[in-house]
């Protein structure tokens, strides 16, 4: 086992709220030091073009832009490290923090920044053209298939959601629900809005069986389980809406998660049921899910971690 090491503020965690966190605490002089995890610079990375965060006019490509936050935060002085935090122990302070099962980091203050991952269906030609016409993000996403036709799956709130959304921009939206109307997830009310859209057709009773496309979507091919059969749809994207899990597993023991298993956190601020203990980004935002509001609680996070440091005598 590797010397265990005390650090001021320590981010688990990258993407924009990660990084922007990393900006903020290293303006301050907290010396922060991030840790990266499983996949450095977050869900972003694996999207291709942005169009919807300010500051890039002709838009950027996801991982590009995951680059730029980075640097910006190693510029600031951040110390940015390889790394998956594996172990908590929030029971006394300094916070105590296992990297890769052996490194030990303890921390005055820590703030946790390890995103939520997309629930996926597991087809090999989903991960494959993923980036390419395959998206867990309508909000994200649908843009570049105005006027086209595409397909989404899912059955609860948010999937018909971004059906909704997507049928401002699409040509036309073609769902699939796995199961019977019955037995969807959806509230009644969101239901009734999805069915009495005119561009939007329901395939109850639907399994997806493959996406089809080469480098990009062309379709989707699906299968009826109440009838047997099989009908191929002609779409230029496939979005997937069954849920986000957040990472944050390792700190179910100390703190507070709602039933999906996103981070609690106090309304207007960061901070969790531990003093010392900051959320922010996607592993506790079940809403917005976006860049731009990640970045925005990372700023929150850091500024809250600040306060408690000052607050505490140990800034």
């Amino acid at each position: 086992m590797s010397e265990s090491e005390k650090v001021h503020c320590l981010i688990i965690g990258s993407g924009p709220a990660g990084y922007t966190a990393a900006i903020y605490a290293a303006r301050a002089n907290m010396k922060p030091v991030l840790y990266q995890g499983i996949q450095p610079g977050g869900q972003l990375t694996i999207t291709t073009e942005v169009e919807n965060y300010p500051g890039y006019p002709d838009g950027v490509q996801g991982p590009d832009m995951m680059v730029h936050f980075e640097k910006q935060a190693q510029r600031m002085g951040a110390d940015i490290r390889y790394g998956l935090a594996t172990k908590v122990d929030f029971a006394s302070s300094p916070k105590k923090v296992w990297i890769d099962e052996e490194h030990l980091v303890e921390a005055d203050a820590v703030i946790i920044a390890t995103g939520a991952s997309a629930k996926w269906l597991g087809l090999e030609s989903e991960q494959r053209l993923n980036g390419h016409g395959v998206s867990a993000c309508a909000v994200c996403d649908g843009f570049f298939f105005k006027g086209k036709d595409v397909a989404i799956v899912g059955a609860g709130d948010t999937a018909c959601e971004e059906a909704l959304y997507l049928s401002k921009l699409c040509s036309h939206v073609h769902m699939i629900v796995r199961k019977g109307e019955e037995a969807m997830r959806a509230s009644k009310v969101m239901q009734t809005r999805v069915k009495n859209t005119a561009n939007i057709t329901m395939h109850f009773h639907s399994e997806t069986l493959e996406v089809l496309g080469d480098a990009k979507v062309s379709g989707v091919r699906i299968k009826n389980t109440a009838t047997n059969t099989e009908t191929e749809l002609a779409v230029s994207a496939f979005f997937v809406a069954i849920g986000h899990q957040p990472n944050s597993g390792i700190f179910a023991d100390f703190l507070d998660l709602d039933d999906a298993g996103y981070i609690k956190t106090i309304p207007g601020s960061s901070r969790t049921n531990i003093a010392g203990v900051f959320a922010c980004g996607d592993v506790q935002d079940n809403i917005y899910r976006q860049a731009v509001t990640a970045a925005g609680s990372g700023c929150m996070a850091a500024l809250d971690a600040e306060r408690y440091l000052s607050a505490e005598g140990l800034a």
